[in-house]
């Protein structure tokens, strides 16, 4: 199985061998509302940890999506382009934002497992 890992911003990356699947948790998605337009980087960009990978709009507001992880994008979900209200269906499945290839590895050390990330939404309400 994937190992899930959090960030404060809320981001996702699902971690399976040396690709992280990144997007946004089902709490962001909630706190953004009706999601209206999403844009991706290009497959073959190279991302630093921390940096702006995507931008998700909704009818509230825009909210850039940060690399989890530095690596190079090698994929990107264009159905949520075509389709952004996949993006509140399924944020943490199907509607995943990119893949990124590390670069490494460790810059996923500081992230917080699910329990964590639960912990840290009581927290922050």
């Amino acid at each position: 199985m994937a190992d899930m890992k959090y960030t404060s911003d809320h981001e996702y990356a699902r971690v399976e061998n040396d690709i992280a699947t990144v997007g946004i948790s089902e709490h962001a998605q909630e706190k953004l509302g009706d999601i209206v337009f999403v844009e991706l980087p290009e497959v073959g960009k190279t991302l630093s940890k921390g940096q702006e990978a995507a931008v998700v709009e909704s009818v509230k507001a825009a909210s850039e999506v940060y690399a989890p992880a530095s690596g190079e994008v090698v994929e990107v979900n264009d159905a949520i382009v075509a389709n952004p209200e996949l993006v509140n269906e399924s944020p943490e499945d199907a509607a995943w934002f990119l893949k990124i290839k590390l670069s490494n590895p460790k810059d996923l050390d500081g992230l917080m497992s699910a329990d964590k990330y639960k912990d840290y939404l009581e927290n922050i309400d």
